[in-house]
């Protein structure tokens, strides 16, 4: 059994006891552009050698799973839209939190970690334009939220991450929440029980989240 997942999935996996030679670990900043993260999952799968199964830490992803080959593996994906729902345990979980609040901007370790790379932009924004108008641009991106949820799926100690996530909060005049994540997805991927919540796809054929 191989993984081949987004680092912020691979991340939780990790914590979990999954072998990290059985895993492939993607960037984060793949998700920008769901063509070339197609383009690189199928490149992986390809490139994995003997008869495995292979466990994508994806979801749909902006759909950029849809149509990607099996060739001679069994592929397994959470059926979610995307990895916050993983992060939560099951696609319910993540509908009823964000109809709490559609205008939700999600935080996980995997994520700020992603996001302090981001504030390196920003102060290059600073540099180029000056703190007023680069903030302007910064708000103008998050314009349409209302709130951060910090994700704690209990795999490791987040004091580092709440002040982080504090910080931005303020900096964008959003409030903070933290909500309690599972483990229960990805717990039921590596075990194998593959029920209804996973699109199975066999060998010789493509990824349809029909």
């Amino acid at each position: 059994m191989k993984v081949i997942a987004c680092a912020t999935v691979a991340e939780e996996l990790l914590y979990m006891g999954f072998p990290e030679k059985n895993m492939k670990v993607l960037d984060f900043a793949l998700h920008a552009e769901p063509s070339k993260l197609r383009e690189r999952l199928q490149a992986e799968i390809d490139g994995v050698e003997g008869d495995c199964d292979i466990l994508l830490g994806y979801g749909k992803c902006s759909n950029a799973l849809e149509g990607i080959k099996s060739g001679n593996h069994r592929l397994v994906i959470p059926r979610v839209e995307d990895c916050i729902a993983i992060f939560l345990g099951s696609d319910d979980e993540y509908l009823r939190v964000q109809r709490e609040e559609p205008g939700t901007y999600y935080l996980t370790k995997g994520w700020v970690i992603a996001q302090k790379n981001a504030l390196e932009e920003y102060k290059k924004l600073v540099e180029k334009y000056g703190e007023y108008r680069a903030k302007r641009v910064v708000s103008a991106m998050f314009a349409n939220y209302k709130r951060i949820v910090l994700i704690n799926t209990g795999n490791y100690e987040l004091d580092d991450f709440r002040r982080f996530a504090s910080d931005m909060a303020r900096f964008l005049g959003l409030t903070l929440e933290e909500k309690a994540g599972s483990r229960r997805l990805l717990e039921k991927m590596i075990k194998g029980q593959w029920d209804r919540e996973f699109v199975v796809v066999e060998k010789n054929s493509s990824v349809s989240f029909n």
